[in-house]
């Protein structure tokens, strides 16, 4: 396909073949895409971003048939994907061999056509997990302990309904947190106790419905503080009188906790947001960044260097574009999902772990090198569909099928066009698009879905027989029967069933916390909604001198550029509309006490 392109002054224009919307490849990018021996992209940096998130899905547990031994067991992949899947551990045992499934390559049909034949013939292993212990209803994780709905995340303990969190204790109802203990339906907490309602909250204790605090105790409706202890909505209070203003709340019944979260949200907007979340970093752009240096247009980002449209990952990545979940020791990675722990130069490949080098358009392989077109391997290199080749029989057979995807690229229904230098298809996931990470931070209707080429599946809805309206359940938690946990209970936004575990009610009494009223699924969508979404504006700052430009919010200090307006600009992730005061880091960091 030929892309209507023409230059700007910092780079050149083109047109995404997906939405049609403009972007720009900037000529920093030009030099990565050299560097690695790829082609320009000709999809935008978010429609590129969907298209590999389409292949997570995250939170979706199914009971399938093991295609070895046709037992029922628990997968992340649907019954009906038409994949088949083995048994974790037999998947990784040495009592099948994907070689067979190998086949030589077709030079009279496009490269994808074949790839998906290859893809759906190889089984699969039923979920990605490491080291459980009495924790089976999980997926996406490794080293856990007594844990239950937990997903994509590692050495954690106690826990139900966690996501995207590390070296976590006895928490419920959190998404994204590291090193932190005995916290509750917050999001965005780093080595925190008992932090309760809140977001973007590091080293507290204490804490409940609190915004933007960093190493406070004892605070509740707070935002923007820094090392306080004995706060109610930024005000100081001695000790004994916090705790008789807390008393006077109610907090232990459900009635209470409403009150106290519409006064808090209420509370936080008046008050500024840094333009980004994020500490410690060096020419940086995106949010939830730390520890980070050249790190543009990337989200959830920690430990990265010399890095562009990355979103999740960690512990050391270095030099990549468009990489996505995971991390750790990896570099020169390209448009890949679920790729880590010492990778290096992988392009166009998903869920591919543990020291994979030079490979290219392979799915769920391990420990291997110099792959192009694999599905299933493990401990092996210059393989091309599963097939195995001489270095340099691979070497002559890549170049030529590279060639061929040029001149016979694969067209999907939309039209679109996939030659070498794109990512999988949509349509060759195996998960309808409401099942996935995509939906999370895109949401579609069914016909959005549908338009857009993506594949949707109706979930099929299981039919329990309620035993309890949500607005039946006590007021206060100490009202609450041990029977609470035999009832099948009907959400109160949504209408699906949902139980409250022992573990989990044993939690909320300890923790003095009513039972929810809404189902998992509908609390995560809650908890989400209230992060950004990784789309990048460019916005000016709306201090205004003296106050927020809106005048919501009046500054408690003079700042470096007296009363007249902030003339900083930067990129955020905080939309034009989002009715936020944000501030540029300068204005911010005045405003923090």
């Amino acid at each position: 396909m030929n892309q209507e392109t023409h230059s700007t002054r910092s780079g050149q224009a083109r047109h995404c073949q997906n939405c049609k919307a403009e972007f720009v490849i900037e000529p920093e990018d030009f030099v990565f895409y050299d560097k690695i021996k790829v082609p320009p992209p000709t999809w935008c940096p978010e429609c590129r971003l969907i298209r590999r998130l389409v292949f997570r899905n995250e939170r979706n547990l199914y009971r399938v048939k093991d295609a070895a031994s046709g037992q029922e067991i628990f997968s992340g992949i649907p019954p009906d994907s038409g994949l088949k899947v083995y048994e974790h551990d037999y998947w990784w045992s040495d009592k099948w061999d994907p070689m067979p499934y190998g086949r030589d390559y077709d030079f009279s049909r496009p490269f994808f056509e074949q790839f998906l034949e290859l893809m759906y013939s190889v089984p699969w292993p039923a979920r990605n997990v490491l080291n459980l212990v009495n924790s089976d209803y999980a997926e996406h994780v490794g080293n856990l302990r007594n844990c239950y709905l937990c997903f994509n995340l590692g050495d954690s303990e106690d826990s139900a309904y966690l996501i995207d969190t590390y070296w976590t204790k006895n928490s419920f109802d959190i998404t994204t947190a590291e090193h932190s203990e005995l916290c509750y339906d917050s999001i965005e907490i780093d080595k925190s106790y008992k932090t309760f309602f809140s977001l973007y909250c590091d080293e507290t204790r204490d804490v409940w419905f609190s915004r933007d605090l960093t190493g406070c105790s004892d605070c509740f409706g707070c935002v923007n503080l820094r090392n306080k202890q004995y706060h109610i909505f930024n005000r100081p209070y001695s000790k004994e009188a916090y705790f008789e203003e807390l008393q006077k709340m109610n907090l232990n019944s459900y009635s209470g906790l409403d009150i106290a979260r519409r006064r808090a949200y209420e509370f936080w907007r008046a008050y500024p947001r840094k333009f980004y979340h994020g500490v410690q970093n060096v020419n940086v752009s995106g949010d939830c960044l730390h520890n980070c240096k050249n790190v543009l247009s990337s989200y959830n980002v920690e430990d990265g260097e010399n890095l562009k449209f990355c979103m999740e990952a960690s512990l050391g990545v270095k030099d990549s574009y468009d990489y996505t979940n995971w991390g750790d020791n990896v570099e020169l990675m390209y448009e890949t999902f679920g790729c880590g722990l010492g990778c290096k130069n992988v392009k166009f490949s998903l869920d591919c772990w543990s020291a994979v080098s030079d490979i290219e358009y392979s799915v769920r392989s391990a420990s291997s090198s110099n792959l192009f077109g694999c599905v299933g391997l493990k401990k092996k290199s210059y393989c091309i569909f599963n097939k195995q080749y001489t270095p340099e029989e691979y070497a002559v057979l890549r170049e030529k099928i590279i060639r061929h995807m040029a001149e016979m690229p694969y067209a999907d229904a939309e039209g679109r066009t996939y030659r070498y230098g794109e990512f999988f298809p949509p349509g060759f996931s195996p998960f309808s698009y409401q099942e996935t990470v995509a939906n999370d931070f895109f949401p579609l209707s069914k016909e959005e879905a549908a338009a857009k080429g993506y594949t949707w599946r109706d979930s099929e809805i299981k039919e329990f027989q309620m035993t309890m309206k949500a607005s039946a359940i006590p007021d206060a938690i100490g009202d609450t029967p041990d029977s609470i946990i035999q009832e099948i209970i009907e959400c109160s936004s949504c209408g699906r069933a949902y139980r409250i575990i022992a573990s989990e009610l044993q939690f909320l009494r300890a923790q003095g916390i009513s039972v929810p009223r809404e189902c998992v699924s509908c609390r995560h969508k809650a908890r989400f909604s209230m992060r950004n979404l990784p789309r990048y504006y460019s916005r000016k700052c709306m201090c205004a001198g003296e106050s927020s430009e809106n005048a919501v919010y009046r500054n408690q200090v003079s700042h470096s550029h007296g009363i007249d307006h902030c003339e900083n600009e930067f990129i955020t992730s905080f939309a034009p509309e989002n009715p936020s005061i944000v501030y540029c880091e300068s204005c911010y960091n005045s405003e923090v006490v």
